[in-house]
């Protein structure tokens, strides 16, 4: 409890005097064809996909300002009844403030509005490599809509990839996910499956991938900020999303929303279910049915011009069994009843306020309860597992921006305090006398033991990024961390980075170089399980956080509203964490490993609409992921001498592409189809040889839909469209290796009404 207060009185004694941003600034400039400004003329900000907007007029110098916009794509609208109307199009990430060049034109005769070539991608605002993925795209990307998917990230974010039930991203396991900025903690490594929000309830996902500023926080592989649907996209409407498919599989969802001109609402529910879950040891699908059910819902609220209150509030539950080999010598005759059970909710409520243009403040506490529970039937051969964890996290965010001429100022604070509720237990049913494959005793059983660690993290930090001219870019940050568990630690990490803008070409090339410090899982162990740990010469060392270093540099093509963005990176980490099992058992438990090296080159392409029909896109990558040294954190056993040189990481894939394309077919309707391609994961560890890794697969992915009115919609998705069925990986986690998913096609029907 001492802990919890400490972390909110941080909070509160910060929350008003430090500052930062959780969105991005608009800005313009609009003036006549002799450049001279163009005052009194109204600006209107829209959404491309909701009725989102702002609306201001220009100044005595021909200048506009929008703050507090959320991340996604939006049409900027200039008028003046003495010139001709001007539009142009621009894309806003976290924390960019890019600048809009509107030259007006007398009006003629017959009024119009000009529109302009697509504005540069939102990337040459920022040096961090950044996707975005929006609501629609994520309805017709094959399998994605589905509650538990997460194609919408491994389809359009290059280095990234599932595997052993597990997301991915350039080769480590700790990612962000935040909520309309907001970071949702998380400090646990590999328990948790699927997204942290529903597809269905997104409308912007910006993915982020290394070269993060200092207000992004430090979990380095992966950040993803969900803009969720708010009802600023529909007018008092709802829909019901029904699907049906083979494996009995079923994903549902009610959500309905509307807006007045202050007031938005947005809630859903959710239920799924299917005989398909996890990935499965063997080609054969065998116990591995998996279900759950939620809601959600996204509340904003404008009391005046310069106040805004957004909430946004989740809690689901999720099931899932663990599959078995039913040809496994150890388990022949058996039917094992292993299981998953996994909980999460969060509520945040944020503030926004704009006390001048330029210059927003923005405060949101927050509390997140996350569990997941492994258990086992007690008869099970050759152990009985049961591993409990639940975690609750209360704290906040304190926020400012302060965009003024060529500066970008962020700066803030972001603290929580964390309990934990920690539960082992291992039995063994090994046959009498022993055998080779089961050689522990009833002696060795662990009976249930409960610990309750305890921690808080506290973190300042300060961004700017300067503009030195309309070609050059300047970033720099700190964040200063403060760690408080079973180990306390303090951590310094400088960023900065520079992004280089070609005339005229409009290339930009852009640099960056980084620490990061990832705070530890609040693991201790005691009592059975640790005196069993010790009669094995196993120890018990506390977690220590990973520590990590980064350079990356790319650039970015824009080419007739084509974009290239290719980048290289470098990843050198210290205690990287990694999770290992309990003799044999189904017990897991997080490690560190002296150190890791991860590095790669990526590549993007994003077409704009050819002919207004079709888009296309390609992501690609090259990495390698190697680790050095002794397990330094977690269950360790003696390591006098570290083995030489690097060895792969299990999750270690060396070249991952996915390319696939959308297209309008006739009479309302749509083709979309990914095709993805893998190199192979590592083979078990091994050492450097021929066959180091598995062998490479191809997977084909196809969608066909079509709108019937504005109420109906239907379409037939297949995933693994060619059945290809291959040893995924084989890592020992979640039931032992695993295969890829078996065909599954699934028809999926939207009706929207009003009310």
């Amino acid at each position: 409890m001492r802990r919890v207060l400490q972390a909110f009185a941080a909070f509160l004694l910060f929350g008003t005097a430090v500052f930062a941003t959780l969105f991005g600034t608009v800005r313009g400039i609009v003036h006549d064809p002799q450049h001279r400004p163009v005052p009194s003329s109204e600006v209107v900000l829209k959404a491309k996909s909701s009725d989102y907007t702002q609306k201001t007029q220009t100044d005595a110098n021909g200048e506009f300002h929008f703050d507090a916009v959320p991340l996604g794509e939006y049409t900027v609208t200039v008028t003046n009844a003495s010139f001709e109307g001007q539009e142009q199009i621009v894309t806003v990430l976290s924390g960019t403030a890019p600048i809009l060049h509107f030259e007006m034109h007398l009006a003629t005769q017959s009024q119009s509005v000009t529109v302009s070539a697509e504005a540069a991608p939102g990337q040459t605002e920022s040096v961090t490599p950044t996707t975005l993925v929006d609501r629609q795209e994520i309805q017709e990307t094959p399998g994605a809509s589905r509650t538990n998917s997460l194609a919408m990230i491994t389809d359009y974010m290059p280095g990234s990839y599932f595997t052993h039930d597990q997301l991915h991203v350039r080769g480590g396991h700790q990612v962000s996910w935040l909520i309309d900025g907001v970071p949702i903690p998380n400090t646990n490594i590999a328990s948790n499956l699927g997204p942290q929000i529903d597809p269905n309830d997104i409308d912007t996902l910006e993915m982020q991938r290394g070269s993060y500023a200092a207000d992004f926080g430090d979990r380095t592989y992966g950040v993803f900020d969900v803009a969720p649907r708010t009802g600023f996209e529909r007018n008092n409407e709802a829909e019901l999303v029904i699907s049906a498919g083979n494996f009995y599989q079923t994903d549902d969802q009610l959500n309905f929303g509307g807006h007045t001109s202050r007031f938005a609402y947005y809630a859903s529910v959710n239920g799924n279910r299917t005989d398909l879950g996890l990935q499965t040891p063997t080609s054969a699908v065998v116990h591995d049915a998996a279900n759950g059910f939620g809601g959600f819902t996204s509340l904003m609220y404008n009391l005046d011009s310069e106040d805004q209150l957004r909430l946004v509030a989740q809690a689901r539950r999720d099931y899932y069994q663990v599959p078995f080999d039913p040809n496994n010598p150890d388990t022949q005759g058996q039917f094992l009843q292993d299981a998953n059970r996994e909980n999460d909710s969060f509520v945040t409520l944020t503030w926004v306020r704009t006390f001048t243009p330029g210059l927003v403040f923005t405060v949101s506490p927050f509390f997140h309860f996350n569990s997941a529970n492994y258990l086992s039937s007690p008869l099970d051969l050759p152990s009985s597992t049961t591993q409990k964890r639940s975690s609750k996290y209360e704290g906040g965010q304190a926020t400012i921006a302060w965009v003024e001429k060529r500066n970008n100022l962020r700066a803030g604070l972001y603290a929580f305090a964390q309990q934990d509720s920690q539960l082992f237990s291992l039995i063994f049913n090994c046959p009498t006398p022993p055998t080779p494959s089961c050689p522990e005793a009833s002696g060795s059983n662990l009976t249930p033991t409960q610990v309750n660690p305890l921690g808080s993290l506290t973190a300042l930090y300060v961004e700017d990024q300067f503009k030195v001219t309309s070609w050059l870019m300047l970033n720099g940050g700190l964040r200063q961390t403060h760690f408080s568990g079973s180990v306390v630690e303090n951590a310094t990490s400088p960023r900065v980075g520079a992004s280089l803008r070609i005339p005229k070409l409009n290339w930009v090339f852009r640099g960056f170089y980084g620490h990061f410090y990832q705070a530890p899982p609040l693991l201790t162990l005691a009592g059975p399980l640790l005196d069993e740990a010790t009669s094995q010469n196993l120890s018990f060392i506390p977690l220590h956080g990973e520590r990590d270093e980064e350079h990356q540099f790319g650039v970015t093509i824009p080419f007739r509203g084509w974009t290239i963005d290719a980048d290289n990176f470098l990843t050198r980490a210290s205690n990287f964490f990694d999770h290992n099992n309990f003799n044999d058992s189904d017990l897991f438990f997080p490690i560190t490993i002296q150190g890791a090296r991860i590095n790669g080159w990526e590549l993007t392409l994003r077409s704009p609409r050819i002919r207004n029909r079709a888009q296309v896109y390609l992501t690609y990558s090259n990495q390698l992921a190697l680790s050095f040294g002794c397990i330094t954190g977690g269950l360790v056993a003696p390591c006098s001498t570290p083995p030489p040189g690097f060895g792969f990481l299990d999750h270690d894939q060396r070249n991952t592409l996915h390319t696939g394309a959308q297209y309008n077919l006739p009479w309302n309707s749509y083709a979309s189809m990914d095709v993805y391609y893998a190199s192979g994961f590592t083979n078990g560890n091994s050492p450097p040889d021929p066959n180091s890794h598995l062998e490479p697969h191809t997977t084909f992915d196809l969608a066909l839909g079509k709108s019937f009115g504005e109420r109906f919609s239907l379409n037939v998705q297949g995933v693994n469209v060619a059945n290809r069925r291959v040893l995924l990986d084989n890592s020992f986690t979640f039931g032992g290796t695993h295969y890829l998913n078996p065909r599954e096609v699934f028809v999926q029907l939207r009706f929207r009404f009003h009310y």
